[in-house]
Parts: structure tokens; C-alpha cells; sequence
């Protein structure tokens, strides 16, 4: 998704823990295939117990990082252009594109909207919902209000589970778990942390659905934000093809072999496609409380 070459990045929003060696080890179950099924177990709500004997009982240690410093993304991702080049400074530029939305949309509904910043690591860092790890893939943690992501995610949802990628795709995912810092924000996040259930019909299906939904519906306003020009066709494609290999039955089949749906909970992937297009289509949150029922 090209961004507008003159727009100008506040690279303020992202923490860049990247290549933090110091820290404490944990231990992650398994490595190689086993890591990557562990990977999407952990983020996409597939039980690692429930996988059997796909994730290796072995285990791997690996490095907490110390915050670092953000002196790199803050010298090199200043404008646009350079969202056109590097991926780090794509991903600032997207979150600054998320949060400028977000902000005038609460600001319209008479409320505020409160930054969240955005943790880059790699291999893991300390987060306060606990250790982030690769293993646990993007998520975010209301604790402290942050989103955290491992830029390896992306090719792991490539090459592991066949998403096509694409910069359109990292877009979606981001703002996904943006979606969950809103419903923090407006109290809709609370109700799934103290509810247990899973199935298709779950409260933790609903509320994932209605992350997807208000991704979309980011999109959709996406070029009035000034950072980038209006989607093309084949990048919503994109953002669409992430939201199938990231469903409960896509990832199950991948896994186990078949679907449970009763273990759920994030969705089908027409589910989540359809709470995507939801906000696609309508670029209205207030559709998104029904894409998540």
C-alpha cells in the first residue's frame, strides 16, 4: 500500500526493542515446526494442548531483551518515502495512519482517545501481561496498553500457513490488535478477559470479530489520514487472504488434521472475512458490534 511520499512520520509512537540481547531466558515448547505451530496456537486461540504430538516436547531458550533505545526508527523512518522502502518505517507509518484515525473518530463521538504505543522486538522482551515471545505472535496487552510484534510473524504467516502477504496484510494485522486497544478504551475488553467460553457463538469469537470489523473499518478511512493513498483492489484482497489463514478451522486443518469449532476462539475464516468486509464496507464502528455477534 503505497504511502504518500511528503507525509511525515512521527516515529515517536513505535519502541524499538529490537537486537536487545541482555535479559532473563525462558523456556518456549519446541523449535522449528513445533515453534511455528506455537506461533499460531498461542495468538489464533488453538490450545497447544490440544495439538498433541505436532508441537515437540522439547525446549528452547530463549533471550529477553532490555527496552532499547528507538534512535534507529526515529532517524530513519521521518517521511513517507521512506514507508515505501523499509518495513520498519512501513509499520510506523501504518500505526501513525491507525492512531490518527482513531483519534479523530473518538474526538467526533465527543470522547479521547488514548495513544497506544507500538513494541517492535525480536526473540522476546518483557511485557506487563508477562514475557512476549515470538511465540505468541503480535498481540496486546491492556496492562499497559501497548501492542507488541515480532516482524518475523509475517513470514511465518507465509510460509507456514500460505497467507499471501504483502504490505496491505501487515496493515490488517495491526490493526486488528489496534481494534483491542478500542475496545479496551470503550470498555468492550473486559467482558471477553472474564469469560472462559470458546465456540463459534463465544464471547472471545465476538470480540475478535469485532477487531477484524474495526480494522476495516481503519481501512476504509485510511487515505484521509494523509499517510496513505486509497487501497487498491488487490490490496484489500490481501488484507482479506490474511484475515482466511488466520481462521480457527484454517489454522485447525493445518494443525490437527480437522476442525473443532467448539475449541474456537477467534472465528472461521469466513467469519473473520466477513467482519473484515463489515467495516470495509461501511467504514462505520458502530457495524462492528454486529459483525461480532
Amino acid at each position: 500500500m503505497p504511502f504518500n511520499d511528503q507525509s511525515q512520520l512521527d516515529p515517536s509512537q513505535v519502541e524499538d526493542r529490537r537486537g536487545s540481547g541482555m535479559g532473563t531466558s525462558i523456556a518456549v515448547g519446541g523449535g522449528g515446526l513445533g515453534l511455528v505451530i506455537l506461533v499460531v496456537a498461542l495468538l489464533l486461540g488453538v490450545n497447544p494442548a490440544d495439538l498433541g504430538g505436532v508441537v515437540a516436547p522439547a525446549t528452547t531458550s530463549v533471550t529477553t531483551g532490555n527496552p532499547g533505545s528507538t534512535t534507529d526508527i526515529e532517524a530513519e523512518c521521518k517521511t513517507g518515502a521512506d514507508a515505501n522502502t523499509r518495513e520498519d518505517c512501513r509499520i510506523v507509518g501504518f500505526v501513525d495512519s491507525i492512531q490518527t484515525y482513531w483519534t479523530e473518530e473518538f474526538k467526533r463521538r465527543g470522547a479521547t482517545y488514548t495513544p497506544s504505543k507500538l513494541v517492535l522486538f525480536s526473540g522476546a522482551t518483557e511485557a506487563a501481561c508477562g514475557t512476549a515471545s515470538a511465540a505468541m505472535g503480535p498481540f496486546y496487552c491492556p496492562n499497559d496498553q501497548k501492542v507488541y510484534l515480532d516482524l518475523d510473524f509475517f513470514k511465518e504467516l507465509q510460509t507456514r500457513f500460505g497467507a499471501q502477504g504483502g504490505a496491505f496484510a501487515e496493515a490488517y494485522v495491526l490493526a486488528h490488535e489496534y481494534g483491542h486497544h478500542v475496545q479496551d478504551l470503550t470498555g468492550q475488553l473486559q467482558a471477553v478477559q472474564d469469560s472462559q467460553s470458546t465456540g463459534p457463538q463465544s464471547a472471545s469469537v465476538a470480540t475478535e470479530l469485532n477487531a477484524d470489523c474495526l480494522a476495516g473499518v481503519w481501512a476504509y478511512h485510511a487515505a484521509e489520514t494523509g499517510f496513505l493513498t486509497k487501497p487498491t483492489d488487490a490490496e484489500v484482497a490481501q488484507s482479506l487472504d490474511a484475515a482466511a489463514a488466520v481462521g480457527d478451522d484454517s489454522i485447525q486443518k493445518q494443525t490437527q488434521g480437522r476442525v473443532s469449532p467448539e475449541q474456537w476462539t477467534h472465528g472461521s475464516s469466513a467469519q473473520r472475512q466477513a467482519a473484515l468486509k463489515a467495516g470495509l464496507q461501511t467504514g462505520n464502528m458502530d457495524s462492528c458490534n454486529a459483525a461480532g455477534q
